[in-house]
């Protein structure tokens, strides 16, 4: 791959790639090392992409493979680290909105997989129904139930909770 093609890449798809890896693994400095890695592999593997899907979703693929040998490596998942609020920032409005994103992350991390890894591509990685269902191995159809069942399936612990 050439010098111009591997910086054309890079810039149409970093942001995406990362906030996708963000998703993942919650922690900002992993996220950027296994997304750094993630083009590197791909510039270095260009030869690997058949063009079978789109250029996001086979880096995309390439990240959660990277993040899965990550997780393995440690053992284990870091926990997110906690934020800061602006100064300017209503506290109160900030308290009430981190605990309503606490209680859906919570509800979110209790749904079995695919269905947490589909909502979060979607929702999180903003990605398209083809482009989940290309990394799953499946069809876009696949992706649009599975991510109407994790929306009923988090809905439903939500209103338990």
């Amino acid at each position: 791959m050439d010098s111009e093609t591997c910086q054309r890449l890079y810039d149409a798809y970093y942001m995406r790639v990362f906030s996708y890896v963000m998703t993942l693994c919650g922690d900002r400095h992993s996220a950027e090392e296994i997304t750094q890695d993630t083009f590197f592999r791909a510039f270095y593997k260009s030869t690997d992409y058949r063009k079978e899907a789109d250029e996001v979703t086979w880096l995309c693929a390439i990240a959660k493979n990277r993040f899965l040998d990550e997780k393995r490596k440690q053992g284990r998942m870091t926990e997110m680290p906690e934020e800061m609020p602006a100064a300017d920032e209503n506290i109160e409005l900030d308290i009430e909105n981190k605990d309503s994103s606490f209680r859906i992350h919570v509800a979110l991390h209790g749904l079995e997989d695919p269905y947490r890894e589909i909502f979060e591509l979607r929702v999180f990685g903003e990605l398209s129904f083809q482009q989940i269902g290309t990394i799953f191995g499946k069809t876009e159809n696949w992706a649009r139930v599975t991510y109407h069942r994790a929306r009923l399936k988090l809905q439903e612990r939500m209103s338990e909770g």
